[in-house]
């Protein structure tokens, strides 16, 4: 087809002549499949490519500046089309192996992943009530506590010279307060 006549179908297509569509089609197709072609896709990619390049000129019908190089612009468009398919067939490797097929993928499931986010949630919401109510036990076993927790934990004697406590009393005071913190928390319903 030459450039005026194209020029010209376009631009009767673009104003909704269904015969200058199908002229378009009838002359330009043998160049979008040659350009399909020449990228070696499959029949399924091929064909795949074919239609998109189309249905991007049907798109872009109306605003095509120059609509006697409709032909250039459905063969770059097509190009383009056949580049991203084999861009994407590049990430996928098709195997036989067993070993691949019965492999377990590392990937979560978005199921998998809203269950983690949900969990992850929750025990943060636990953590966030726990230390809210250690907050309100008394002063004594918050600070008791406090130490009793730190890394590398202190001997007994250590934390009876920091807070005044017998040694012989610091094991009872602690189960007393772990056992008024955890009594709080079930009250809450934090288990």
């Amino acid at each position: 087809m030459d450039r005026d006549a194209v020029g010209a179908l376009v631009q009767s297509a673009a104003d909704g002549d269904a015969a200058a569509w199908k002229a378009l089609v009838d002359g330009l197709s043998p160049l979008v499949w040659s350009v399909v072609r020449a990228h070696r896709l499959s029949d399924a990619d091929a064909h795949e490519v074919y239609q998109t390049a189309w249905f991007r000129f049907a798109q872009h019908l109306d605003r095509i500046r120059e609509p006697h190089k409709a032909g250039s612009w459905l063969a770059s468009t097509a190009r383009h089309e056949c580049l991203k398919v084999i861009k994407s067939t590049r990430r996928l490797t098709p195997t036989d192996d067993p070993q691949v097929l019965d492999g377990i993928s590392e990937d979560r499931t978005p199921e998998e992943s809203l269950i983690e986010s949900e969990e992850a949630a929750a025990e943060a919401e636990r953590i966030r009530r726990m230390w809210q109510e250690f907050e309100e036990l008394g002063d004594r076993c918050r600070e008791l506590l406090r130490v009793l927790m730190a890394s590398p934990p202190p001997s007994y004697q250590e934390v009876s010279g920091a807070l005044g406590i017998a040694v012989g009393s610091i094991g009872p005071l602690r189960q007393r307060c772990l056992r008024r913190l955890r009594a709080r928390l079930v009250a809450r319903g934090v288990r």
